[in-house]
């Protein structure tokens, strides 16, 4: 059987897709937001962390 043929017989199946495109475009915003918002100083700081510690 076909996957397409499972997707038909589930209820309200396109509700699906909406929504998380909707969580995923409000998740998407507030990092954005948080990103142009955050402080200069944060900014240098962060950039200054190691990655990797091993030696």
């Amino acid at each position: 059987m076909k996957f397409i043929n499972y997707l038909k017989s589930i209820q309200d199946v396109r509700v699906y897709p909406l929504v998380s495109l909707i969580i995923f475009t409000a998740i998407f915003l507030v990092v954005l937001m948080y990103a142009f918002k955050a402080s200069k100083n944060y900014i240098d700081q962060a950039k200054q962390i190691p990655l990797n510690d091993e030696k």
